[in-house]
């Protein structure tokens, strides 16, 4: 049955929906939202392929500069870590 809203075409044509593997690894928005334009990319609109994948790429940006900001002020309210 096609359910658009709880259950796109476009997110649910592997074993699992994109969603359960999202939530199974506890994966942060960002990283949630990469896996959601990679494992749909160019599924949902053939022709959005390369956007997909470069949203992809700009949560996984976004996730990589906030880790990097928390570890710097990781070790600046440590001072063992200096």
């Amino acid at each position: 049955m096609h359910d658009p809203v709880n259950h796109p075409a476009h997110y649910t044509d592997g074993q699992i929906e994109v969603i359960d593997f999202i939530d199974d690894k506890q994966l942060s928005y960002c990283l949630g939202n990469a896996v959601k334009y990679i494992s749909r990319a160019g599924k949902k609109d053939p022709a959005k392929t390369i956007e997909d994948l470069q949203k992809a790429v700009w949560y996984l940006n976004h996730e990589i500069e906030k880790r990097k900001r928390e570890a710097a002020q990781c070790t600046i309210s440590d001072p063992a870590q200096s």
